[in-house]
């Protein structure tokens, strides 16, 4: 089976980062993401995706991403259930991303890039006319299981 989406859009507001009960990273944000097509009225419609990010990614994201800003996802699509602080049962459908590229320049918006962020969970900032990526170098063992599976029937 394959679950792989890639997405491309700006976010509607800045991630929210938070700790979750076990202590790992986790950010959620949304992007819009605007369709193929134009409406009736010649204007261009966009869907509005939750996406989250967990770990070392989760904060990356929460440090470097804002509103406004263009990025590319790239992750898996999940449906969860949760219940709601009244009691009621919620579902939720969202990306969750294992990398992300930031597809705007820091520089030209007069902010400070890093000159280096962490060794295997991102790029070293980028060169003129590059994105920069991020993302997590922490696959599950489900996940690097899945993969290598898909290699050895591939190859």
């Amino acid at each position: 089976m394959l679950n792989r989406i890639q997405l491309i859009g700006r976010l509607t507001r800045d991630p929210e980062l938070r700790y979750v009960s076990n202590g790992h990273p986790m950010a959620q944000f949304t992007l819009a993401v605007d369709r193929d097509f134009k409406n009736a009225a010649g204007d261009r419609e966009a869907d509005f995706i939750k996406c989250v990010a967990w770990r070392k990614l989760a904060e990356q994201v929460g440090q470097y991403c804002a509103r406004g800003r263009p990025v590319a996802v790239e992750g898996r699509l999940q449906s969860r259930a949760y219940e709601a602080s009244d009691g009621a049962r919620r579902r939720v459908t969202e990306v969750v991303g294992d990398r992300v590229w930031f597809l705007d320049s820091r520089r030209a918006e007069g902010e400070a890039v890093p000159e280096a962020v962490p060794e295997g969970t991102a790029e070293a900032a980028p060169a003129d006319g590059q994105p920069e990526v991020i993302e997590d170098a922490e696959a599950s063992p489900e996940e690097a299981n899945r993969s290598e599976e898909w290699n050895r029937g591939h190859s």
